[in-house]
């Protein structure tokens, strides 16, 4: 049992290592600009809070 877990540690560190290092690959040194215009377009960069508390202050 204890070999099982210490391979699952491994493989759950390589993934981590892998996630962290394709983040910084394609965010960090915009490989891919067209990325980069779809999280743009789809407002997932942009901070709206101000309209976010206006649409929760109207639901009052």
């Amino acid at each position: 049992m204890k070999t099982i877990e210490r391979i699952m540690i491994k493989i759950i560190i390589v993934q981590f290592l892998f996630l962290l290092l394709t983040q910084i690959f394609l965010h960090k040194w915009n490989v891919l600009p067209e990325l980069k215009e779809i999280t743009q377009y789809e407002g997932v960069s942009d901070t709206n809070f101000s309209d976010l508390l206006e649409t929760f202050n109207g639901m009052k």
